[in-house]
């Protein structure tokens, strides 16, 4: 696989230092795409949002553009804007975000219900912020097209209660794109809140997964999911800011197994990716 689409919302990124807040540019998605690209640059790597005709719009192309990512299906919308959320970091490096999102152009990607255009990717990356963002009809239409296309699929769960209008619609559709999923990345926290389980079951359900990919547990290291790894993972030495860990794993990991490394290597790949993101403020490291 070599052409890749990752899918979301990109938004303007304030982080919080000790004399004034940093301004960036940054999501879920847009994290993985970027770690992705920088990990295997032999990959060609789409992001696919909505963005508006602003100047922070313009802001956040430029810098999409300039990782090298394709910008190309990318909607721009007249009279719309883009999403912004502050990071606030506690001394061990523990994040907590502040959102203001609720009218963000990201929320009208797939409005007119087309994604055909998407059958030209290899494989699509969608978390589940962004299902969340979307209208439940659009994430049901979504869901239908995606049973009847061959298209690999790529999905981190990313729960985030606030965005859903609904716990039962937030479980539907998780529950569904992993039974689609080709290779799964769910993170054990979000899992366990979402579906209301034990860390034990948990892995019982991955366990039983028919895909492959990996139950990220921060500092622990991953769980394997579709075969049996067993291998140590490192701390990372000197934790300043958890943003963007799972997003920096699920591209290191995903630069491994889109290139046809081993599953073992791929691991190491998204956890050392991680161990060095968490040891700078924001969620985008200097190359």
């Amino acid at each position: 696989m070599s052409k890749i689409a990752c899918i979301g919302e990109a938004m303007i990124e304030l982080s919080m230092g000790e004399d004034s807040p940093q301004v960036g540019v940054a999501g879920d998605t847009l994290n993985t795409a970027i770690y992705l690209k920088r990990s295997a640059p032999e990959l060609s790597v789409d992001y696919i949002t909505c963005l508006g005709d602003d100047p922070f719009s313009q802001r956040i192309m430029a810098f999409i553009d300039a990782q090298d990512l394709g910008t190309g299906a990318i909607q721009t919308l007249t009279d719309a804007s883009p999403g912004l959320y502050a990071i606030t970091t506690t001394p061990d490096g523990e994040r907590s975000f502040t959102y203001w999102r609720s009218n963000s152009a990201a929320r009208q990607t797939f409005a007119d219900g087309d994604f055909e255009f998407l059958n030209s990717y290899d494989a699509i990356y969608l978390s589940g912020i962004s299902l969340a963002i979307l209208s439940h009809t659009i994430r049901l239409a979504l869901l239908k097209w995606l049973s009847g296309t061959p298209i690999k699929l790529i999905y981190d769960s990313n729960y985030r209660a606030r965005l859903w209008e609904s716990v039962e619609n937030a479980r539907l559709v998780t529950t569904a794109m992993w039974e689609r999923a080709d290779f799964a990345l769910p993170s054990i926290d979000d899992e366990m809140e979402l579906f209301e389980q034990s860390a034990k079951e948990v892995v019982a359900r991955f366990s039983a997964h028919a895909g492959q990919g990996a139950l990220k547990r921060g500092a622990e290291g991953p769980i394997s999911i579709g075969s049996d790894v067993m291998q140590s993972y490192a701390s990372a030495p000197n934790v300043i800011d958890t943003t963007a860990a799972g997003d920096s794993f699920n591209g290191g990991y995903l630069s491994g197994v889109l290139t046809g490394k081993s599953q073992a290597e791929a691991l190491l790949r998204g956890h050392d990716l991680a161990a060095r993101v968490v040891q700078h403020r924001g969620a985008i490291i200097p190359r």
